[in-house]
């Protein structure tokens, strides 16, 4: 069995004061160390450690968090001036936790990524 992660612990503990929106394959919640006004994590609710492991099997997943991502931009009304949505892969991309998520910023001007 894998190591569990926070985010499986989250879904599992079905804590209503934290997530903010679930369904059968996602779960969203804010970022406990946002770097936007509005900073959401949506995350599988299968333990999926990266876009590496996506398969035939599990890759309607990706497309339903990037809707749900902008059910919820419109939900908290960032979707007309614009949003940000970031999946990082793996250590050289800046993933922490081993767990696939999605991060939506927005509610203020984004910076210039690093291209």
């Amino acid at each position: 069995m894998k190591n569990q992660s926070i985010f499986s612990k989250i879904i599992k503990e079905n804590d209503l004061s934290k997530i903010i929106y679930q369904d059968k394959d996602v779960t969203a919640f804010n970022d406990i160390n946002p770097i936007a006004p509005v900073h959401i994590i949506i995350v599988s609710n299968e333990l999926i450690r990266s876009t590496n492991e996506i398969n035939e099997k599990n890759k309607h997943i990706l497309g339903h968090m990037m809707y749900i991502a902008t059910v919820l931009a419109k939900k908290k009304k960032i979707s007309e001036n614009g949003y940000r949505l970031i999946i990082n892969c793996n250590s050289h991309a800046g993933q922490e936790i081993f767990h696939l998520h999605l991060h939506l910023l927005g509610g203020k001007k984004l910076g210039k990524m690093l291209f």
